[in-house]
């Protein structure tokens, strides 16, 4: 063991001649953990949020979403869709028709977003996984069926099994508006009932599903909205997101008259807060971090001056200021060192406990009972380097200033 190193442990560890030094310096350690823990666990309970919604909307966003750079619907005819649609690395391809319509169910109505899909769809999203009554069927033999989101099928009280259809009503744009019979404008088609599935509040509150055949017939549309594409994994990162070149490669096969969006790309506005929000809370924390680490400066600076004694003894032995300068900013760097492994173990300790037996529950009604947690090793690194550098500079001001 290095003389400056087994020194500075000494000073550390040995018992001062003012109580005070000492208390000053398990308060500097006893900050410095705290914070530390502190950045661990909120990190990982950032990541916990940020793992979970995505693993939400991925269920409900494709891997790239293909939209007209112009208008609402297109035709997905072509050679270039031809090329998608024989495209080995191409898992699905969903054609999807949307619109806002009005849906009745016995004398309660509301505004809805209809998605006219196929009979594959429920599977291929994996939103058939989220049927919570019912199944996701948009066809029963001949007969059309519709899946509806968990809050309109509240608000509307459908009940699964009842021989009651839903009436699903929009205007027409080519039939005369006849004043005596205003209804006569409307277009009408019924569907049964055939599940119920909740995924999140917003989603919950704005979809149903119907076959795109019957969508398009009662709004006399021919084309579609948008084409939802997913891939084999060897297509995906290790994030679940397409490789940017399978990206480029579909937006130069289908030109200008198309915009092609991944799933970041589709969410944008709600991934740019999520990682804003964490990296403001991370630097806040980091600034709590820096004010704690002068608990370490002020502890150091008395106990420079407590080894007065000391200092001169090491004069006398031959030892350089430079050399006695290096034991106590080692004696300081200690001080930060020992608070950063013990609140990362802290914080490490509390993140297991949390994410095996959801100590701390989440209030009110969401898709999980306990706040979630992540670790991720990045963001553990991070700390220890960020910490343990505020912790060096600390050190060096008393020192700098304090022997000469």
């Amino acid at each position: 063991m290095k003389p400056d190193f087994f020194i500075a442990k000494r000073y550390l560890f040995a018992r001062k001649s003012h109580n005070v030094i000492n208390i000053i310096s398990i308060i500097s350690a006893a900050g410095i953990a705290i914070g530390c823990a502190s950045l661990v666990i909120i990190l990982s309970i950032y990541n916990g949020f940020d793992t979970l919604v995505k693993e939400l909307y991925d269920s409900t966003s494709p891997d790239l979403l293909i939209t007209p750079a112009k208008g609402k619907t297109f035709s997905a005819e072509g050679e270039a869709f031809s090329q998608l649609r024989s495209d080995p690395s191409v898992a699905s391809f969903s054609e999807i028709l949307e619109e806002n319509i009005f849906l009745m169910y016995g004398d309660n109505n509301a505004v809805v977003t209809a998605r006219g899909v196929d009979s594959l769809y429920g599977k291929e999203s994996g939103l058939d996984k989220y049927i919570t009554g019912g199944e996701f069927r948009v066809w029963e033999g001949e007969s059309p069926r519709m899946v509806l989101a968990a809050k309109i099928s509240g608000q509307l009280a459908v009940r699964l099994g009842f021989l009651t259809p839903l009436s699903a009503i929009y205007p027409s744009m080519h039939d005369t508006l006849n004043i005596f019979h205003p209804e006569s404008v409307l277009k009408t088609e019924k569907l049964f009932p055939a599940g119920i599935l909740s995924v999140d509040d917003s989603f919950d509150g704005k979809y149903v599903f119907m076959p795109r055949e019957v969508l398009g017939r009662l709004t006399e549309h021919d084309e579609i909205s948008c084409v939802e594409l997913r891939f084999e994994p060897e297509a995906l990162r290790s994030d679940g997101v397409v490789t940017g070149a399978v990206q480029r490669n579909i937006a130069k096969l289908l030109g200008n008259d198309f915009v092609v969006r991944n799933r970041y790309q589709q969410n944008e506005s709600l991934y740019k807060v999520m990682r804003y929000e964490k990296l403001a809370v991370y630097f806040i924390l980091l600034f709590v971090m820096l004010i704690i680490s002068c608990n370490a400066l002020g502890s150091l600076s008395m106990l420079i001056i407590d080894k007065k004694e000391d200092i001169a003894i090491l004069h006398s032995m031959g030892a350089t200021n430079k050399q006695i300068r290096h034991i106590f900013r080692l004696e300081g760097w200690l001080i930060s060192l020992l608070g950063i492994v013990i609140g990362i173990a802290l914080g490490l300790l509390i993140c297991f406990i949390q994410a095996h037996y959801g100590i701390v529950k989440l209030p009110g009604n969401f898709v999980v009972d306990a706040y979630p947690v992540k670790v991720h090793w990045a963001d553990v690194t991070l700390v220890f380097v960020i910490v343990a550098a505020i912790g060096a500079i600390m050190a060096q001001l008393p020192v700098k200033s304090g022997i000469k």
